[in-house]
């Protein structure tokens, strides 16, 4: 079992009420009880955290480094604006998914461009809260093909 982290940026705090035609009616703990749910199937651990302000979440994937395996990361707006953000991922050197509710490509132009895609390991949207649990499994088979191959490499080594 390892553990990973689930972190939520700006405004995620009021899923279920803010705009419930873009980012649907189920609340951040409605999609926390989906992915304790899948985890279980999964055998990992989650640790969730959300914080509107960019250096809680700066700070929160640093502490990550050496304890955690990899995460998912709903930036929010900073998706298109954070450059320290970016830094941040590329720095921690676990994979991080980034996840969002709505199909930000079908949307505003300047929701078109994220800044983080380019350090994270990948990035799914458009299918609402179905979006974390399609990252959860993306991140732990990422994880796990870097395991195989970390393992392959150490049986020739031997």
């Amino acid at each position: 079992m390892f553990e990973l982290l689930v972190l939520n940026g700006p405004n995620l705090n009021l899923l279920g009420s803010r705009e419930p035609g873009v980012y649907g009616t189920m609340g951040l703990a409605g999609i926390e009880d989906k992915l304790q749910e899948l985890a279980l199937e999964l055998d990992v651990h989650l640790q969730f955290f959300q914080s509107n302000s960019e250096g809680s979440l700066i700070d929160r994937l640093h502490a990550g480094i050496g304890t955690v395996a990899g995460a998912i990361f709903n930036p929010g707006a900073y998706t298109h604006t954070s450059i320290a953000l970016r830094d941040a991922i590329a720095a921690v050197r676990y994979p991080v998914v980034e996840v969002h509710l709505s199909n930000v490509n079908a949307r505003e132009e300047f929701r078109r461009t994220s800044m983080l895609a380019p350090v994270c390991a990948g990035t799914i949207s458009g299918f609402g809260w179905r979006s974390y649990t399609l990252a959860l499994r993306a991140v732990v088979g990422t994880i796990d093909d870097q395991t195989a191959h970390t393992h392959r490499d150490d049986q020739r080594l031997a």
